[in-house]
């Protein structure tokens, strides 16, 4: 693009050890380096629990602006709440609105980092967003490929499949190369404080980990039916936000064999609970799928499949359907649950992914006749 400096690079800088790892291996690599904090959420931090492994408060934004102090580079705040609270907050509680499982993350990476920061990186003159997500890009004559961090504990490539070439071509993850106990020690090797600071690990805008109290807060929830996969009610609920499909505990009821939630209706406020076994689909359906490349895989292609981020690979075949895609497993699998990401994988090699739909059955459309481009370049 003209007018954008190749040398220079925003990283996105939470004031955890991985994204300021990456903002002092892009400066080693010749970088000019902005660091810049995004300010999210706001959060009464006078009732937070000492245990809290979170984000965004004003200890992270310090943390941050030392990181940057110590590598002499320029560090910024930026405010956005409001984009957040729009693309981020309000599409979570939705989701649960609608009988769905959110995936808070995802939504921000597609929206927040490598949307809404992309531009302002450009604003500044800059080419490029850094951040510390445990992924790699490389770039090869076909175009950019997104793969998996070479650190498989640490791995995050499920929450980036929504990035096409675009987004690859103006982002860096250096982080995303060596295991995260190279990183902290890279950290410690430059004296920053947040070296051995704990990864975070909750949703930034619950705090204290209880999405259905904040839910509450802010919604009427939807009361209905608890019924069997026949159609007997078995009981009622408090509201189909604070269910999810596999959840066992809280149902209301006892029952001599283990019930479980298989499905949600938003439109009826109907919960279906059943036996484990009743938990296990052969297929599933994808909605606003995309594909990092561009083009659709063929029809039946062989893929592995992570239908949620902490599950493991499982082989199925990919039946691309335009902005969706059918996916049949090898081994049926348990809790498909809608609103969570599915995201195909060959290899090392992130293809893409979609949203899991509400359907999991029925007929497919007919094949498409060759690759057809989806989510193109522009």
């Amino acid at each position: 693009m003209e007018g954008l400096d190749p040398s220079k690079v925003i990283v996105a800088m939470s004031g955890g050890v991985d994204s300021s790892v990456a903002a002092l291996l892009l400066k080693r690599a010749g970088y000019q380096v902005v660091g810049v904090t995004m300010r999210l959420f706001s959060i009464d931090e006078k009732n937070l629990p000492p245990y809290y492994k979170g984000c965004c408060t004003v200890d992270d934004v310090d943390d941050a602006r030392r990181v940057c102090e110590t590598l002499d580079i320029p560090h910024y705040v930026f405010n956005v709440q409001r984009e957040f609270q729009s693309y981020v907050i309000d599409y979570f509680m939705a989701e649960y609105q609608r009988g769905n499982t959110p995936h808070p993350c995802i939504a921000c990476n597609d929206r927040i980092k490598f949307s809404f920061l992309l531009q302002r990186a450009h604003f500044l003159g800059a080419t490029y967003v850094a951040t510390g997500h445990y992924a790699r890009i490389r770039a090869e004559v076909d175009g950019y490929h997104l793969l998996k961090g070479a650190d498989p504990s640490k791995d995050q490539s499920y929450v980036l499949y929504g990035m096409g070439q675009t987004e690859l071509a103006h982002t860096l993850m250096p982080v995303g190369w060596q295991p995260k106990e190279e990183i902290r020690e890279l950290a410690r090797e430059a004296g920053f404080l947040n070296a051995d600071k704990p990864d975070s690990q909750e949703i930034c805008f619950i705090p204290l980990g209880d999405y259905r109290e904040f839910l509450k807060e802010r919604i009427t929830p939807k009361a209905g039916r608890l019924v069997d996969s026949e159609g007997k009610v078995l009981g009622e609920h408090r509201g189909i936000e604070f269910y999810t499909v596999g959840q066992r505990r809280g149902l209301g009821f006892t029952s001599a064999t283990p019930l479980y939630v298989t499905s949600i209706d938003a439109e009826s406020g109907d919960i279906t609970v059943g036996p484990e076994e009743e938990l296990f689909k052969k297929t599933l359906w994808a909605s606003q799928v995309s594909y990092v490349s561009g083009l659709e895989p063929s029809q039946g292609a062989e893929v592995s499949v992570k239908i949620r981020y902490k599950s493991t690979e499982t082989p199925a075949l990919l039946y691309p359907q335009g902005d969706e895609a059918l996916i049949r497993f090898t081994d049926p699998q348990r809790a498909v649950t809608p609103g969570q990401a599915v995201v195909f994988y060959q290899g090392e090699e992130v293809l893409g992914g979609g949203r899991i739909a509400q359907r999991t059955e029925g007929p497919m459309a007919e094949p498409h006749a060759g690759a057809e481009k989806v989510n193109a370049v522009p």
